[in-house]
């Protein structure tokens, strides 16, 4: 899964996209408000993180500018912890949620967790997606036969983005885009590498190529 992290504060975004990167996400980072604007128009990411205070453009004026155009990523916003104010113009902006500033990474995980989630229909705690269950936190999956596997990174975004998107057909290209950040050596060739090991794991026919389109996770093997 693929994250925007929209903070002007460098130290804080030093420490925190080393957790998120720890906690599974590809991440990017954006500066300022015109940066985050545009990088959350490009539609390659599964959720934002955007503070308020930004320079340029501040985060409402490019929560609003997302949602006027019909962008419906989901936004966490970061605020001051006493500014109440903030939070209501946030919501009303078209943020999802909040966070007040100092906050623990371990909420900031599970808010997006929960977020994540929600906007794919799936219920808090395990993603469990046609008998396959991811454990997040641990970052393991459990298969239909009760078996238990470490997932590598790139393997655990990789399945993570399958199970938020079972039955539809993912292109390489989608699939590329999800899984790495910015920073990363992008090569669509290598997807092949991690998908030909998540079907070692989870069984040939569960993750079916449609030739020339991408590939399909099945919600029933």
């Amino acid at each position: 899964m693929r994250l925007l992290l929209a903070e002007d504060d460098h130290h804080l975004v030093a420490t925190l996209k080393k957790d998120l990167q720890h906690a599974g996400y590809a991440v990017d980072v954006a500066d300022n408000g015109v940066d985050a604007e545009y990088l959350g128009n490009e539609m390659i990411y599964d959720v934002a993180v955007l503070d308020l205070g930004l320079p340029q453009r501040n985060g409402i004026d490019v929560l609003k500018n997302w949602r006027s155009s019909g962008n419906v990523l989901p936004v966490i916003v970061l605020t001051a912890r006493n500014a109440w104010h903030e939070r209501v113009d946030g919501f009303k902006a078209g943020a999802d949620d909040y966070l007040g500033k100092p906050f623990h990474v371990e909420e900031l995980l599970a808010r997006i967790t929960a977020l994540l989630h929600r906007s794919n229909r799936q219920s808090a705690g395990l993603l469990n997606t046609g008998g396959v269950t991811l454990d997040e936190a641990q970052q393991t999956m459990v298969t239909e036969s009760g078996a238990t596997h470490k997932l590598t990174g790139i393997e655990f975004r990789l399945l993570r983005y399958f199970l938020l998107n079972p039955d539809c057909v993912l292109s390489k290209s989608r699939l590329t885009e999800h899984v790495y950040d910015f920073d990363s050596e992008k090569d669509s060739n290598v997807i092949e590498v991690y998908i030909r090991r998540l079907r070692q794991l989870l069984g040939k026919d569960r993750i079916e190529t449609r030739r020339g389109q991408g590939y399909v996770f099945k919600s029933t093997s």
